[in-house]
């Protein structure tokens, strides 16, 4: 079986080095650790990584059982998630004014993966580990437009949302250089999953499309104005 490569900074992808040097940056070492330099080779898989800590952190959404039991199943199997569907949170203030905003295109696909999916995964990765160990899964639930997404949310919360796109001059100067990175290979490349495989690795874990995700949320109280 062939090692994944551990990279640095200078040798890594070049999708990979903003998502490197804000680790550098959020570490108390100023170094970022062999996972990181390992996860580094695939763009995609850090960029899944990165996004679920900034959710983890703003929201907590992973019970500490669950976070502890993705951090070990995922020592011996390299679990990517795609876009997280909890990112929309990041938005809700726009979104209690009726504003969709994104800095995708409304016409580009993009895949999303529930976060407790990616826990209910972990769980099993834990459970089971021989069985999954040295794989890879690219975990995702719904592969959706920006439109899907203004339909969706109309339908289920009842209100009328018009959709903006954030220029990404905007994201640079508000989110940093990392991020505006992060959508231009959103929009460049994307994430990709295999729905019928994880299907049949995980026949019981939900793997939520957007809308029946969408209709777990608490609505009233996202839509709260600010």
């Amino acid at each position: 079986m062939s090692r994944i490569p551990t990279h640095t900074v200078e040798d890594a992808p070049a999708a990979s080095r903003p998502f490197l040097q804000n680790l550098i940056q959020s570490s108390p070492t100023g170094r970022f650790l062999n996972a990181h330099a390992q996860m580094a080779h695939s763009p995609a898989v850090l960029a899944g990584y990165t996004s679920l800590r900034a959710v983890i952190a703003e929201h907590g959404t992973l019970d500490p059982k669950v976070g502890w039991a993705l951090n070990l199943a995922t020592a011996a199997t390299v679990v990517a998630p795609v876009y997280f569907m909890e990112n929309l949170y990041f938005g809700k203030e726009q979104l209690a004014r009726g504003v969709y905003a994104t800095p995708l295109p409304p016409t580009r696909r993009l895949a999303q993966v529930a976060v407790a999916d990616i826990g209910a995964v972990a769980v099993r990765l834990l459970e089971d580990p021989g069985r999954f160990a040295g794989k890879r899964f690219d975990l995702g639930g719904d592969e959706l437009t920006g439109n899907d997404v203004l339909t969706t949310l109309s339908r289920v919360t009842g209100r009328p949302f018009t959709y903006f796109q954030v220029p990404l001059d905007v994201i640079r100067q508000r989110m940093g250089e990392d991020r505006a990175k992060m959508y231009e290979w959103f929009d460049r490349v994307g994430f990709t999953f295999d729905r019928g495989a994880l299907r049949r690795e995980f026949p019981d874990v939900a793997f939520h499309d957007f809308e029946s995700w969408a209709k777990e949320q608490d609505w009233k109280t996202l839509l709260q104005a600010a």
